[in-house]
């Protein structure tokens, strides 16, 4: 009886170390620097607001937050290292509709599952892209880019940040509702293809406003429309899809942080806090503005959410690219 007791006590004094070490483990997390993988180029959209994010929340961690851009394949060569990183709340990946959506339709041997193998943090921003051509174009509306793309069929090109991004789906948008046929020049990110729209080897790009708006500004490439019902409040002079008659084209490019699957709530919800911190910030808030990105709504901001936005867009995506045949091994 005695030894039942003394077994009993040392059961109970374990259970209690226990519950001590992880809630001391929860409040000294993160201990190290934690990394954002970002899986396209540096200069790319999805690379600025991953630097934008680790600078606002490296205060509220109390450690450094490191972008590792890790490029290829639509951007799933990043996310798939990510997926496979060990669940310790100290790697994460800046998430989009390519790599956490579309993917799933375009990639036969995709190795990883977006909605298995990982665990969604936030909503980070979701922006419009926006049409732009090389400045030497002879077009400046919509009507002007379909006529001059239906005469010039078989030459006419586009590019994009890689089979399966978010431009690349615009793209395939484009080409269905206006009767084109541009030819897709896949690139590692948008930064790369904006750099050869602005030297003129390609002809068109849907870029996200984020990354078009300072070239729109500065007159270095001409913008013809945005894909959203209204105008973009960081380039007002460009009209929406809407406005030049083709209402259909409608994409928003979002952007959102996923952990590895099996990564501790605990750890998800500090991350999911500070990044909610930093949006409350009127300096991040207005950085996020003049580029152009939109912070999501507080009700669509939570990990479920997400992880709701992440399957309706699998629903609406995958259906699409599979009838239209495209497929990247």
């Amino acid at each position: 009886m005695f030894v039942f007791r003394d077994s009993c006590r040392i059961a109970f004094a374990v259970a209690l170390a226990c519950i001590a070490l992880s809630a001391q483990a929860e409040d000294q997390y993160p201990t190290r620097p934690v990394t954002i993988v970002v899986p396209f180029a540096a200069g790319g959209p999805t690379d600025i607001l991953g630097r934008v994010i680790a600078q606002a929340i490296s205060p509220a961690l109390g450690q450094q937050v490191i972008v590792e851009d890790v490029t290829g394949a639509g951007g799933t060569i990043g996310a798939a290292k990510a997926a496979r990183a060990a669940p310790d709340g100290y790697t994460m990946v800046m998430g989009n509709l390519g790599t956490h959506a579309a993917s799933l339709g375009i990639y036969k041997s995709l190795s990883y599952d977006p909605r298995r193998d990982f665990e969604p943090v936030i909503l980070v921003a979701s922006t419009p892209m926006v049409l732009v051509t090389r400045k030497t174009l002879p077009v400046r509306t919509l009507d002007d880019v379909i006529a001059w793309a239906k005469a010039n069929t078989g030459k006419a090109t586009m590019g994009s940040a890689g089979v399966g991004s978010i431009s690349h789906l615009t793209l395939l948008l484009f080409n269905h509702l206006a009767g084109t046929d541009l030819i897709h020049v896949p690139y590692r990110g948008l930064s790369e293809a904006t750099n050869d729209l602005l030297g003129g080897q390609i002809d068109t790009l849907f870029d996200q406003v984020v990354t078009a708006t300072p070239h729109i500004l500065n007159a270095s490439e001409n913008a013809i429309v945005v894909t959203i019902p209204q105008r973009a409040a960081s380039i007002p002079n460009v009209p929406s899809a809407t406005e030049a008659g083709l209402p259909q084209l409608q994409t928003v490019a979002w952007t959102a942080l996923f952990m590895p699957k099996g990564t501790p709530k605990f750890m998800i919800e500090r991350i999911n806090a500070a990044v909610q911190k930093a949006m409350q910030d009127p300096a991040v808030a207005k950085r996020l503005a003049d580029i152009g990105a939109d912070i999501p709504a507080p009700e669509e901001r939570s990990p479920q959410a997400l992880g709701r936005l992440v399957n309706a867009e699998i629903d609406k995506w995958v259906p699409l690219i599979q009838a239209a045949g495209v497929v990247a091994q």
